[in-house]
């Protein structure tokens, strides 16, 4: 499921930018409405209540000019001639659109059909001119409509202009074509006559989003003070002389400091922080919080430096410490997970990591770091099971699909972490979702597999071709080598890279199992690690496969989790081990060079 990305980045800015609901209705959009009507349901109701609340409720708190916005601003645009618009309605919506009928739309007898759901047709004339169209519904039906235009006078040329969102693409409505820019391999497979050749308004499943409130009202269990908590350390520049602060206060603190200081002297120095604004209306216990990024630079080569965070005015953290790397290559180790979600389960055992292994350089998770990317409450879960380990460690993470879920993208993900911005310019791979860096003698690749894969083919060409590294490393979500779901663009695309500049090792998540390759290069075992590359997916969470088909290219599986793998470099030894919750060794490998 890969999405067109500029597509999606004009979507996320008209849900997410931040605006009251201006008393002018001639000027509202649909997000304006929603967010005034969620700051009036807070002030009106019980949070209990929140619980309660239904369509018919919705319909009768929002004012006549409210409803019309949500009525007409959701797809609009501009037509040369009469036409006909079709609206393809998930048949198991429960709650039909609000505005459907009323708006004169009326149900044939017409069905359009894809590999997972069955939409009924609803059809409306025209006349040349605007053409204003309304949410999907309020609560959070997946499958959102879609439409598609065509003359009402077969043979008639029609001019569609002045589309709303401006970023909305348009295809051919016809057998094979897809609908949702987020889940672009699935594709229609029965289309009637009538429709086919007309202009099909593609969309994303996230839209359904931009009016959701039935069922909405979230809380997080860990609400945010001004007291700094969720302390994280990240690199986004040298690792020798860099660190990256990042941290969580209430909305009500203002502004952000670091205290560091080198152990062993008494010179304190600061750093002042960023604050960004992050909102998740939906939170009912704590909709605005302030994170805060602070970027220390001049630092000595493998030094110990203790700091503490905090601002002004306010609280402070207690001191915490972290390493910069060595200048020279004395060795290094470093612990991955797979899928975390956010899960307590994982928390617990990557608590008991750090006190196993307290020398490792830094952590990195490869992807679905949480179930639900967009929703703050899973983020708060995550910091919290973690146990402060990332104040300590900085954390060198990359998306999965849950991370940027619904083709709304990872904004919250993006703005959690201060990551390099090295990665594809390109305006289809968000910076800091694909990045490089090189610790000693290691190069790591760190992809975003949900980004398309084609657009960053050439940088990681260009990152492995200029690297002189001893070990190459690449971490993505989706794993190249599974029996659960193929990804042959990844293989043509990236694993013949890896073939050409021998890359030792690819880690992944994903598919909720645990697994270690043969040295693979095009696509076959071969005998030697020195000859392919290893591919291992791993998972941080308990897991289960009932179906379990051979696989010969592996040389380990595991059926469940949670699972950690703890990688030790020391010159051109590599000894790699995979741990459970225990501790207990499930898998090992020396590799020398």
């Amino acid at each position: 499921m890969k999405p067109t990305l500029p597509f999606l980045f004009g979507l996320l800015s008209l849900y997410f930018s931040s605006c009251q609901t201006p008393s002018n209705p001639t000027t509202a959009s649909v997000k304006d409405v929603m967010d005034g009507a969620v700051t009036r349901l807070y002030k009106t109701l019980k949070p209990e209540q929140l619980d309660t609340i239904s369509q018919s409720y919705v319909l009768h708190f929002l004012t006549d000019d409210e409803k019309k916005v949500l009525a007409t601003r959701y797809v609009t645009f501009e037509v040369d001639a009469p036409v006909t618009v079709s609206l393809m309605r998930h048949q198991e919506q429960k709650v039909q659109p609000f505005w459907l009928e009323n708006s004169g739309f009326k149900k044939t007898d017409r069905i359009v059909k894809n590999e997972e759901f069955t939409y009924e047709v609803w059809q409306k004339n025209f006349d040349a001119g605007k053409v204003e169209l309304g949410i999907n519904g309020f609560d959070k039906h997946r499958p959102v409509y879609f439409i598609s235009v065509g003359p009402q006078k077969p043979g008639d040329k029609v001019t569609i202009s002045n589309v709303f969102p401006a970023s909305q693409t348009l295809d051919t409505m016809r057998v094979g074509a897809f609908t949702y820019h987020d889940w672009s391999d699935l594709r229609l497979t029965e289309v009637p006559e009538s429709l086919r050749g007309q202009t099909l308004f593609q969309t994303i499943r996230g839209r359904a989003r931009e009016a959701h409130v039935v069922g909405a009202f979230r809380k997080t269990p860990n609400p945010a003070t001004d007291q700094p908590d969720q302390i994280l350390l990240t690199w986004s520049g040298d690792p020798t002389s860099t660190m990256d602060v990042q941290w969580r206060t209430a909305a009500t603190v203002s502004d952000g400091l670091v205290k560091y200081w080198l152990t062993g002297t008494t010179d304190t120095l600061t750093a002042s922080a960023t604050a960004f604004r992050m909102e998740d209306r939906l939170l009912q216990n704590d909709r605005y919080v302030n994170r805060f990024t602070a970027g220390l630079s001049g630092l000595k080569s493998g030094g110990t430096y203790g700091y503490c965070v905090g601002s002004k005015s306010g609280s402070w953290s207690a001191p915490a410490s972290f390493q910069t790397q060595s200048a020279s290559a004395t060795g290094f180790s470093f612990i991955w997970f797979g899928d975390t979600h956010k899960s307590p389960d994982w928390g617990s055992m990557a608590r008991k990591t750090l006190v196993r292994h307290p020398e490792i350089a830094f952590y990195s998770i490869a992807g679905d770091l949480v179930s639900t990317g967009l929703h703050r409450n899973e983020w708060d879960e995550l910091w919290l099971y973690s146990g402060g380990i990332f104040r300590q460690k900085p954390l060198m993470p990359i998306p999965g699909n849950h991370d940027s879920q619904d083709g709304l993208g990872a904004w919250m993900y993006q703005e959690m972490f201060s990551l390099p911005k090295n990665g594809p310019k390109t305006t289809d791979v968000p910076t800091e979702q694909t990045y490089a860096f090189t610790y000693q003698n290691a190069l790591f690749l760190m992809i975003d597999a949900t980004s398309p894969v084609e657009a960053q083919t050439a940088w990681i060409r260009e990152q492995l071709a200029g690297s002189k590294a001893v070990w190459k490393f690449a971490f993505f979500h989706f794993p190249p080598y599974n029996f659960e779901e193929d990804y042959p663009d990844i293989r043509k695309e990236w694993c013949r890279l890896f073939d050409q500049y021998h890359v030792d090792m690819v880690m992944s998540g994903h598919v909720h199992y645990y697994q270690r390759t043969q040295p693979m290069f095009a696509e076959k075992p071969v005998s030697s690690p020195a000859q392919g590359t290893i591919y291992t997916i791993s998972i941080g969470i308990p897991s289960e496969h009932k179906v379990w088909p051979d696989a010969d290219y592996a040389v380990v599986r595991y059926k469940n989790g949670p699972l950690y793998q703890h990688l030790k470099i020391d010159g051109k030894t590599l000894v790699y081990t995979c741990f459970d919750q225990d501790g207990k060794v499930k898998d090992e490998l020396t590799i020398k060079k």
